[in-house]
């Protein structure tokens, strides 16, 4: 884990320090790209292994309850944010 939490923070080490560079502008238009071609693998691995293809069903009521339970947490957080942070005070 720490290892997972040290790149994670030199890279934003690094894009900090390498901001003003053109490279980096272009990087931003792979992310998307990266981002389904990572889910496309973990798919492939989901459906390679037999013993979880099996369980699917059990596996799929607590996928879907840990999803929306992370999507509703995060959407009352953002708010809460918005609220307390970004809100001008003459709207409401």
């Amino acid at each position: 884990m720490w290892s997972i939490l040290l790149t994670v923070l030199a890279g934003v080490l690094l894009g900090y320090v390498l901001r003003t560079c053109d490279f980096l502008k272009k990087v931003n238009q792979t992310i998307s790209i990266t981002i389904c071609l990572m889910l496309f693998v973990l798919g492939l691995s989901v459906g390679y292994n037999p013993l979880i293809v099996k369980n699917l069903g059990s596996f799929g009521g607590q996928a879907l309850l840990l999803s929306v339970a992370g999507i509703t947490g995060s959407v009352l957080l953002a708010r809460l944010v918005y609220l307390w942070f970004f809100k001008e005070g003459g709207e409401k």
